[in-house]
């Protein structure tokens, strides 16, 4: 498959939530690259890059997130991996 670059926005409640914090932690498990931070309307907004497979896992995480996030909506949007990244870091 190879290396992938994804963003993604992630809707619904997940601020305040702990999901930068879990989202990197998983991101760190799956040996995914790039950052997530809060964006000013709410969501949160993610850069990864790695295997596309690991990024697929990212998502399906994601799709549910940690414990007390409500996830409402989830945008992909697929890239070429530019390897700038040499860690996952939270924004």
């Amino acid at each position: 498959m190879g290396k992938r670059r994804v963003e993604i926005i992630i809707k619904g409640q997940v601020q305040g939530v702990f999901f930068r914090q879990k989202t990197r932690e998983k991101a760190d498990k799956l040996g995914l690259f790039g950052w997530v931070r809060n964006e000013d309307d709410g969501s949160v907004k993610i850069m990864a890059e790695g295997e596309e497979e690991k990024i697929k896992e990212l998502i399906k995480w994601l799709r549910v997130g940690p414990r007390f996030a409500r996830v409402d909506e989830v945008k992909i949007v697929w890239q070429e991996a530019q390897e700038e990244f040499s860690q996952f870091d939270i924004n």
